[in-house]
């Protein structure tokens, strides 16, 4: 297929508590989980079942940073926490994410107070263990992929020529962080990242795996934390339906741990057949 080197990274962003606010990167490491620390970190409620924005949306109100050696947690009544990025030892549990059980170690009595303070109810905030091995779907990824506790796949893809489209049938345009991507890249058709089986980013290899079916978080001002109606939803769905949902974006796996760039080229190796 022809080569389209105009197209190039434009973002780069990693979520490191799934459901709370993301942080925009010039770098991303990628290990075998995906982009280093993305969704290593989740709450979880009584059972060790996952909490998001689905039913509880102020957790889009806590801000999230990496320093050198920490993840730090803003609160919106602006207490704050601070955790190694080094795995520490401490109690585990068997958290649940999507049917999905994993092993993880519990953050502490003042995380879980944060937090259920924060949510109206008794949630604990837990950190995936660095030894567990949470596959991908192996229909939809190469064997061997994992995923930390990102919904089923360790990265995103979004363009921003499809943001465009979609905004132009939209009464009101939505910012790009209402889809929650980790890579975001320009100079595409709109959906061209539906359109590749296998790009290849700075020193990295990734894989589509399938599209992104998307859910009401889309729906919510992740500065405010409220519903803002039906859309984009609605209008996804009148011309970007599957039979799972409305999709947008495009979840992929990467073949190789390594490096990518704000600026790296885009290059296309393979269509989707």
């Amino acid at each position: 297929m022809t080569v389209m080197s105009n197209i190039v990274v434009s973002g780069l962003n990693v979520y490191p508590v799934k459901s709370c606010r993301g942080i925009a990167l010039q770098t991303a490491e990628l290990d075998a989980r995906g982009i280093c620390f993305d969704r290593q970190w989740m709450v979880v409620d009584d059972e060790g079942k996952f909490i998001t924005q689905r039913t509880h949306s102020r957790l889009a109100l806590v801000e999230t940073a990496l320093s050198d050696a920490q993840l730090h947690l803003k609160f919106p009544d602006t207490s704050a926490l601070a955790f190694s990025l080094e795995a520490q030892p401490g109690p585990t549990l068997t958290v649940e994410v999507w049917g999905s059980y994993c092993q993880a170690i519990d953050q502490g009595k003042m995380a879980a107070e944060a937090f259920s303070d924060l949510l109206a109810q008794n949630c604990r905030l837990v950190r995936m263990a660095p030894e567990w091995v949470r596959p991908v779907n192996p229909k939809y990824a190469p064997a061997g992929s994992q995923v930390g506790f990102a919904d089923g796949y360790p990265l995103l893809v979004v363009s921003e020529a499809s943001l465009a489209d979609l905004n132009s049938r939209l009464a009101a345009s939505l910012p790009m962080e209402r889809f929650r991507p980790n890579l975001v890249l320009s100079g595409t058709a709109p959906y061209a990242e539906d359109s590749w089986h296998q790009i290849r980013i700075g020193e990295v290899a990734l894989q589509a795996a399938k599209p992104c079916v998307r859910c009401k978080i889309t729906t919510i001002e992740q500065h405010t934390a409220v519903e803002q109606g039906p859309e984009p939803l609605r209008t996804l769905m009148s011309y970007r339906r599957i039979e799972g949902g409305p999709i947008f974006g495009q979840n992929y796996v990467h073949l190789d741990p390594g490096r990518i760039d704000v600026g790296d080229p885009v290059v296309p190796l393979a269509a989707r057949v």
